[in-house]
């Protein structure tokens, strides 16, 4: 790589330190007013990561250029490495964890949308963290990059490429016929549903702050709480129900939001991603009714209260919890792991491998099935009336392929430091996946924060490969990567 393209990636990596930066105002501003402690730990993050940023620009400002594939791969990479470094500041400062190692797996969760967390008591936290760490979920589910390019005309040079690089799913839906456009427009969809459910919980039996924070990390489907017992605190069928159905919204493509806010609702219905993603739902949700009505005894109501939130929860890899799954039966939990590995739809806040790829993978092996009887027949994948090339296929069954040899590697790596095989395959599951609580000693009611350091680190790895979708953040350790 040339310097002159890491001047320009390092140029870039500051404007996004200085964004970083900028979205540490608000909770700095509910903490000035709180008059809590945490507003001098927000007051030395800002000044650190402005100081860092303001030198950056200074020192690598080089002339605009189109932004390469390679390069824009290395800002994605990085940025979100350099702006969980910065967030994880006031969570170390503050001393709501006990060291910056814990501070920056707790914010690379925030930022992923994983919801891991290593915080025994959340609830003795002053409100300006607790904001914070919701805050860093809204802003990791749509993308910090992406906010960026909305908001900061210096992103605008290579948008597209950017904009490839970060959004999940294999083909990312342009909106506008401008990148920073569709990036505006994602955005006020993204916000336009958030202040809508902040209102619904609102008139519910939370208050404000709890509406606002839980609002941020349900449409992130990030799942960090202000609570300790999540949502079962609150102990309310209402706000159940409520976190159900934006889960599912969170879960689902944000360009058929977009469509429907401007007056093509019917498009919901045409996508084939989100009606295979609605049944999937439908039916493990009624499969595990069942499995609860025939073993635990739960009433109707209950069984199915707890079923959907739950399938729900786990399936958009929002990671709430309303009951103590590790209770269940063992099918029903491991139920809950497979569901781990689905994920929601392409272009959506949710993680883990998503709707579309599943639903392609099924359907090239009905095709080889059908092959196998019919050898002369011509029979292209089709998604909906579209074929699908077979190049994207292939892609996309590399990429499955990448993510469970991940998966198995992590695995037995994190297992080798002592720890049970059910938290290893659990807790790697849910950090990959980006869903948060696992099974084992990171169960529903568990945190982090017992397990060695070094399976920290492995699995703050995992949280930014599940959300950068593998290939931004492992491209930057291939060799190739680096030759001109």
């Amino acid at each position: 790589m040339e310097w002159r393209n890491a001047r320009q990636i390092a140029y870039l990596l500051s404007i996004l330190l200085l964004a970083a930066a900028g979205t540490m105002l608000l909770p700095f501003a509910l903490a000035i007013a709180d008059g809590g402690a945490d507003r001098r730990a927000f007051a030395y993050s800002i000044a650190i990561s402005v100081g860092i940023a303001v030198f950056g620009l200074a020192a690598f400002r080089s002339p605009k250029k189109e932004l390469a594939r390679r390069e824009a791969f290395a800002v994605v990479g990085l940025g979100w490495v350099v702006a969980s470094l910065a967030g994880a500041l006031p969570f170390y400062f503050s001393g709501a964890v006990p060291g910056y190692l814990d501070a920056w797996f707790e914010c690379v969760s925030g930022f992923t949308t994983t919801g891991s967390t290593v915080i025994l008591d959340v609830e003795i936290l002053p409100r300006g963290i607790l904001l914070w760490r919701s805050f860093t979920q809204w802003l990791g589910g749509m993308g910090i990059i992406v906010l960026a390019m909305a908001l900061l005309p210096a992103l605008g040079v290579g948008g597209m490429q950017l904009y490839r690089a970060e959004m999940p799913g294999p083909e990312p839906d342009r909106l506008r016929p401008r990148i920073r456009e569709t990036a505006k427009a994602l955005w006020l969809v993204y916000v336009g549903i958030s202040a809508a459910e902040v209102l619904f919980l609102w008139i519910g039996p939370m208050d404000w702050f709890d509406a606002v924070c839980h609002s941020f990390t349900t449409m992130a489907t990030g799942g960090y709480s202000t609570r300790n017992a999540s949502i079962a605190a609150f102990d309310s069928a209402y706000v159940e129900w409520v976190i159900v159905f934006f889960m599912v919204l969170a879960g689902t493509n944000f360009a058929l939001h977009f469509f429907a806010l401007t007056g093509k609702p019917q498009r919901y219905l045409k996508d084939p991603e989100f009606r295979f993603y609605a049944s999937l739902l439908f039916v493990f949700t009624a499969g595990l009714t069942i499995l609860l009505l025939t073993s635990v005894g739960d009433s109707a109501g209950t069984a199915i209260r707890e079923s959907a939130f739950q399938v729900v929860s786990i399936m958009t890899t929002t990671g709430y919890a309303t009951a103590d799954y590790e209770l269940w039966p063992i099918a029903g939990q491991l139920l809950l792991l497979g569901l781990m590995f689905l994920g929601g739809c392409a272009g959506s806040t949710g993680g883990s491998i998503k709707q579309v790829r599943i639903q392609l993978l099924l359907k090239r092996g009905y095709r080889e099935v059908f092959r196998l009887v019919h050898p002369r027949a011509l029979s292209p994948v089709r998604l909906g009336d579209r074929p699908i090339p077979s190049d994207v296929l292939q892609g996309i069954a590399g990429y499955v392929v990448l993510f469970m040899l991940i998966f198995a590697v992590a695995v037995l790596t994190v297992a080798s430091f002592g720890l049970d095989l059910e938290t290893a395959i659990s807790s790697v599951a849910a950090t990959l996946g980006n869903i948060g609580p696992g099974l084992g000693e990171v169960g529903p009611l568990d945190t982090y924060q017992p397990l060695p350091g070094a399976v920290k680190v492995i699995l703050t790895v995992c949280m930014l490969l599940g959300r950068l979708e593998i290939y931004a953040l492992l491209l930057l350790f291939t060799p190739a990567y680096w030759r001109r």
